[in-house]
Formats: C-alpha cells, sequence, structure tokens
C-alpha cells in the first residue's frame, strides 16, 4: 500500500519533468543572455590607458598603425593632432574619451550597454570587404 501510495506522488513529478518547446526556446534564451552593463567614465578612463598600453607592442610610447587591427587603423587619422602619424597617450585618450561622450546619450557620466546599442544603431559600421 505505501509503495502504492509513493508511485501516486512520483507519476505527477514526473510528468512535469517533461520539456516542452517553450522550455527549450527559454533555455537558448538564458543561455545566450547578455546582462546589462553600465560604465563610468572614470572606470573607462582606467581601460583607456590599459589598452593603450595593450596595443602599444613596441613600447615606444605611441601608437602606430601597424600596431592596430585593420578595423581600428583609421583611428589614427582621426586622433593624431600633431601630424605624426601616430597617437600618443593623450591623444588616444582625447579620441577614445570623445567616444565615451558621443555613446553617453543622457549625459550622466555612465555609459549603459543600451545606449552603446543606440549609438550603434544610429551610427552603423562601414562593411569591410575582404581583400
Amino acid at each position: 500500500m505505501r509503495s502504492l501510495i509513493v508511485l501516486a506522488a512520483l507519476v505527477p513529478l514526473l510528468a512535469a519533468c517533461g520539456t516542452s518547446e517553450e522550455d527549450h526556446d527559454e533555455t537558448a534564451a538564458a543561455a545566450n543572455y547578455m546582462p546589462p552593463t553600465v560604465t563610468s567614465r572614470l572606470d573607462f578612463g582606467s581601460e583607456i590607458e590599459r589598452r593603450f598600453h595593450a596595443f602599444d607592442t613596441n613600447r615606444d610610447d605611441k601608437i602606430t598603425a601597424d600596431e592596430l587591427p585593420e578595423r581600428l587603423k583609421p583611428m589614427i587619422a582621426r586622433g593624431d593632432e600633431n601630424g605624426d602619424r601616430a597617437l600618443s597617450s593623450q591623444e588616444w585618450s582625447e579620441l577614445l574619451l570623445d567616444w565615451f561622450d558621443r555613446n553617453d546619450l543622457n549625459k550622466d557620466g555612465t555609459l549603459t550597454s543600451e545606449e552603446r546599442e543606440t549609438y550603434r544603431e544610429r551610427h552603423p559600421r562601414p562593411v569591410q570587404t575582404a581583400r
């Protein structure tokens, strides 16, 4: 009798454990979930310095086009204020802080993932063709 009661209690539990198409979709969506991010201007400033040193592979305190990936090479022309075809730490910082300020749409000193997405939608990158 006791085993019959246990069996009667287990049947509904096991039936509830099945996966439906909806459950599968929710699981897949959760696996691809990217939590929202918030970056302050101060935190971004420390990231700027770290990136500068990561790109300055020859440690000459400037970034030249040969030290940047292809998609970032146009930054040299945009940020080179003294015409030496390189970015000093100061030029690099000013360029990236300008990017931060343009992306900070509500001008509150923080950059959210939603603001970055909105900026990307308004300013799509040109498609680069393979050579």
